[in-house]
């Protein structure tokens, strides 16, 4: 195996087109992942890119560098739409990983419990892939193709996040259900972003986590919450709304289990987003 610390986007992307080349910023999925197995191409490190990191406003909306890391996001001063994202931010393993560990990597990872998805999926954002013949971009829920499975091809680096601008009043959450309350690789998790106007849900999004091959915006739900009261909105969420589905069983729980507990966990995450509103 052969090392390289990239000092510039252009070297990464020249090395990836090499051949035989892995990426890796803080390293704490992509190691874990190889096991007992050796790996016998270059490891290309991007940690040191400045580029790459950190949280911007743009014309349009935000941009996230890839290298940035959990921490970065828990300190960033970003509306209450971001609540989501920042609370799974501080459910990403230990701090020692969140001052490590990466928003692009746990999207390049692909765990179906990765805790960065459904926040994001509610924030609609797209992924950008640069690759020496270019860039390209696309939204996230098109990026996660399955378990472990991304749109990233070889050549390619993940080399930011965007999020569009905000419905104004816009607030976000995120709640995560699993076996004990720290370090621990979700059961369930629902992101919400919700809108309020005059006491009206003008907008909602919710994702799922964990509870499915790949995390997924509840659309069909969506729609029927739109426009109902805000003090109506708990009592609509019922257990036969929650079609979409899928989930699996594994150590931490049978597919029966995820199912029902769903609901739950999304009418914790939807008070929690309501507790926001101004």
């Amino acid at each position: 195996m052969s090392y390289i610390t990239a000092t510039t986007l252009e070297d990464a992307l020249d090395a990836l087109a090499a051949g035989s080349a892995s990426v890796i910023a803080g390293g704490t999925d992509w190691f874990p992942a190889q096991g007992d197995r050796h790996f016998d191409g270059t490891l290309v490190d991007i940690s040191r890119l400045t580029e790459l990191r950190g949280v911007t406003k743009t014309d349009t909306g935000w941009r996230i560098g890839a290298a940035t890391t959990w921490t970065d996001i828990i300190k960033a001063d970003l509306p209450p739409a971001f609540n989501g994202l920042k609370l799974a931010a501080r459910e990403v393993g230990s701090v020692q990983i969140q001052n490590t560990g990466t928003l692009a990597g746990n999207l390049c990872n692909a765990s179906p419990a990765a805790d960065g998805v459904p926040p994001l999926l509610t924030l609609d954002a797209t992924v950008e892939l640069s690759s020496t013949q270019g860039t390209r971009q696309m939204p996230l829920g098109a990026f996660l193709q399955g378990v472990r499975k991304t749109d990233r091809a070889a050549h390619e680096i993940l080399t930011a996040v965007y999020v569009p601008d905000l419905p104004k009043g816009s607030t976000g959450s995120f709640v995560k259900l699993g076996a004990r309350k720290y370090l621990v690789i979700s059961i369930c998790m629902v992101a919400v972003l919700v809108t309020v106007q005059g006491g009206l849900v003008s907008d909602i999004r919710i994702g799922v986590g964990a509870a499915s091959p790949t995390a997924q915006r509840l659309t069909a739900l969506e729609d029927s919450l739109r426009g109902l009261p805000v003090d109506g909105l708990i009592k609509a969420v019922t257990d036969e709304v929650i079609l979409a589905l899928s989930p699996i069983s594994d150590v931490r729980a049978s597919a029966d289990y995820r199912q029902s507990a769903a609901p739950q966990v999304i009418r914790r995450a939807i008070t929690l987003a309501l507790e926001g509103v101004a």
